[in-house]
């Protein structure tokens, strides 16, 4: 798909104007991606004129929702590639599914000595729950290095499983650099030792087609927001034994089945872990941000942005004062610093040039430590992204140097 194809996906998305009218060259779509019309126009129907609550109101309107707030759910298990919509959990985002996992599943499955095994290039979010769970249970965490350019070294993996291993948590997709983890080699390696693969599939969800069943994974999460729809909710898929064998995290409403005050018993997943009223919204809004993005063919919107980033990176390696960081083939994200110049500095001048990239460790601190740098700047491209984005990134970048030189 060519940048020019794209520029009518442009209207699509209110966000991409300025005040004035002027084009907001969005390069921050791995942080959050803007919402097209259709989702927010889905948003304010369902908090207007469709509002009521789900799954306990009897009057034909709450029924209405519960109608569709469950057709969401089939939805999201079609997108994914679900065995079933009972593997579907709606959680408020991928920080809350990892953390579900971990005070479940981890909690009844990993005891002292146990390993967990982790990468150099996890997002915060999926390092600090299993930090937590290992101070909890005893159990100890294992780091994967990377290979010379940035990816999760599946040989190293292998030698760090060993029988005590009960699981893998991993990025499908990296944050920071854009690698693709090979997720189907991540799970045999996994399995062949009795471990469970967690995958962290926020970059991943927005720019790749999933099947579950092909993943062979045995947890996935992924947030909302990212796959353009709304913030406050995610997902959070796992195996339909695995969900049915985890005990409830949030006890309330909604994840019952009799309540004594004797004894709670508990309804099946995936009610068992939704307590309280759920994000009815927003939920409603993912529908049709995925309907959206299904729409238009989500294998080529892969193509389009690893083009973009290929692109991008060529340029940026015709400066002398550019390292980059990341594989050549990286999923859309660009992450590279200038030498003499601070992330933050560059990125507050190209915010006085209508472009946006987002400048830090990107949550993603460890990785930091290990490509020797505090910060990075980062580009990353969506489905409205073209050639006129990289252009505005490229002028920034010569009046920084410029300003810096």
């Amino acid at each position: 798909m060519s940048g020019t194809a794209t520029l009518t996906r442009k209207a699509d998305f209110p966000g991409l104007l300025m005040p004035d009218g002027a084009p907001w060259h969005y390069l921050d779509t791995a942080a959050t991606a803007q919402k097209p019309q259709a989702v927010i126009d889905a948003m304010t129907h369902a908090l207007g004129r469709d509002y009521a609550t789900v799954h306990r109101g009897v009057y034909s309107r709450s029924a209405q929702m519960t109608l569709a707030y469950e057709a969401a759910r089939k939805r999201v298990a079609d997108f994914i590639g679900a065995k079933s919509e009972n593997e579907v959990v709606f959680v408020r985002g991928a920080t809350e599914a990892i953390n579900l996992v971990a005070q479940t599943w981890g909690v009844t499955q990993i005891g002292p000595g146990d390993r967990i095994l982790l990468s150099t290039l996890e997002h915060h979010s999926n390092i600090v729950p299993w930090q937590m769970l290992a101070e909890r249970t005893g159990a100890q965490i294992d780091i994967c290095p990377l290979t010379e350019d940035h990816r999760i070294d599946l040989g190293a993996l292998e030698a760090l499983l060993t029988p005590r291993t009960r699981l893998v948590a991993l990025a499908h997709v990296s944050n920071v650099l854009g690698s693709v983890l090979d997720a189907r080699a991540a799970a045999d390696l996994a399995h062949s030792v009795g471990a469970k693969l967690l995958l962290d599939g926020c970059q991943a969800a927005p720019r790749m087609t999933l099947d579950m069943a092909a993943l062979d994974c045995d947890f996935y999460a992924f947030s909302g927001h990212k796959l353009y729809g709304p913030t406050g909710v995610g997902v959070l898929w796992a195996r339909e034994e695995i969900l049915d064998a985890m005990p409830p995290w949030q006890g309330g409403g909604s994840m019952i089945e009799r309540v004594t005050f004797e004894k709670t018993t508990y309804a099946p997943p995936p009610q068992r872990f939704e307590a309280g009223t759920p994000m009815i919204t927003e939920v409603i809004a993912l529908h049709a941000a995925i309907d959206y993005v299904d729409a238009l063919d989500p294998e080529a919107l892969f193509a389009h942005e690893v083009a973009l980033a290929k692109t991008l990176r060529d340029e940026l390696r015709n400066l002398n004062s550019v390292t980059l960081f990341g594989p050549e083939d990286s999923a859309g994200i660009v992450s590279f610093a200038m030498q003499g110049v601070h992330p933050h500095d560059l990125g507050t001048i190209l915010d006085e040039e209508n472009v946006a990239i987002r400048a830090g460790h990107h949550c993603a601190q460890p990785l930091m430590d290990h490509l020797g740098v505090p910060a990075t700047a980062r580009a990353s491209f969506g489905l409205y992204s073209d050639e006129s984005d990289i252009a505005a990134l490229l002028r920034g970048i010569e009046r920084t140097q410029r300003i810096f030189g």
